[in-house]
């Protein structure tokens, strides 16, 4: 089969799949109600469409950014986590949540996530080695991780408390187009980013001297991948609270189908990940009881067997 024909249908999987959560929840909204006087049209305009189409950009700009970085570190354990920006976000948004700024959440979470950004290119600049990146990236990842829980023990009151652990979690439950309008610029231009970088990512595969060599400008793709992620990634817990793995899984999942070569993953990981996202959000609102799962909690419990599964595979493969 063709690439092409591939790519038709994993996006033909999307659509299916984001038709499916407009459809699927505790309440199910049959297709004949879409185009009827039916009320429960309101459901899906009104919720269902906003959550649908954010969970869509979320999962895109993840698996995206996943691959990416899994090219550019020439890790395929990598994830959109290692540059420390999405714990960087999530701690401007507890911030707002700790201190009662209520309508500051996104815009505290944007600023956090920039701040990261420019202390990674501080960090880094010297630097064009993909180790470096990685430590400059844990250092900032542990650093706001602490502050974090920092701010929750001081948290003054046990109600600031429950709205932290339960933003953290990370959901698309009660999210609208006022939520996800202001992300979409940031979403839009970061991935644009990200897409820049494919040409040189074949280049690295075959390392820095040669990617050198080849005429490879290797700040300026650290530049790239650095604003990237982080708008990509920062929009995304901004709006959402921290989503992961989907950005290690998608990659690792599409690989076998679509090849090795980092640029010719990039846009099948796009799709993938909005598919992931999608599936999985339908998912949690079809669990029994009267709440929902909480999808960041859904995509660590899918996620973290694979990352397991990956590290045994990997060190069986070293002792071979």
């Amino acid at each position: 089969m063709s690439r092409t024909a591939k790519l038709a249908l994993l996006a033909a999987l999307v659509v299916l799949l984001f038709a499916a959560s407009l459809t699927a929840g505790k309440i199910w909204v049959p297709f004949s109600a879409w185009w009827s006087a039916d009320p429960l049209w309101r459901i899906v305009l009104e919720l269902r469409l906003p959550r649908a189409v954010l969970g869509l950009v979320l999962g895109a700009v993840l698996g995206l950014s996943g691959a990416v970085l899994q090219g550019y570190l020439r890790n395929p354990l990598a994830d959109p986590a290692v540059v420390g920006v999405s714990s960087s976000a999530a701690l401007g948004a507890v911030a707002a949540i700790v201190f009662g700024w209520a309508g500051g959440v996104f815009a505290c979470a944007m600023l956090a996530a920039a701040g990261s950004m420019a202390l990674l290119a501080a960090l880094t600049w010297r630097t064009q080695s993909a180790v470096g990146f990685i430590l400059a990236g844990t250092v900032l990842a542990s650093l706001s991780g602490a502050l974090t829980a920092f701010l929750i023990s001081i948290a003054p009151n046990p109600y600031a408390t429950a709205e932290v652990i339960d933003w953290l979690m990370g959901a698309l439950t009660d999210r609208g187009w006022a939520d996800l309008l202001p992300a979409l610029p940031f979403l839009g231009i970061g991935a644009l980013l990200l897409l820049l970088t494919a040409p040189a990512l074949d280049a690295l595969t075959l390392g820095e001297a040669a990617a050198r060599s080849m005429g490879v400008r290797l700040g300026r793709l650290q530049a790239l991948v650095v604003l990237g992620t982080g708008l990509t990634v920062g929009a995304s817990v901004a709006v959402t609270g921290v989503v992961g793995f989907v950005g290690l899984v998608v990659p690792h999942l599409l690989r076998p189908i679509f090849g090795h070569r980092p640029a010719a993953l990039l846009l099948p990981s796009a799709l993938g990940g909005a598919a992931l996202v999608l599936a999985a959000d339908s998912l949690c609102r079809l669990a029994p009881g009267p709440g929902e799962v909480r999808l960041g909690v859904a995509m660590a419990l899918i996620g973290a067997p694979f990352f397991l599964a990956l590290l045994l595979r990997q060190r069986r493969l070293a002792w071979i």
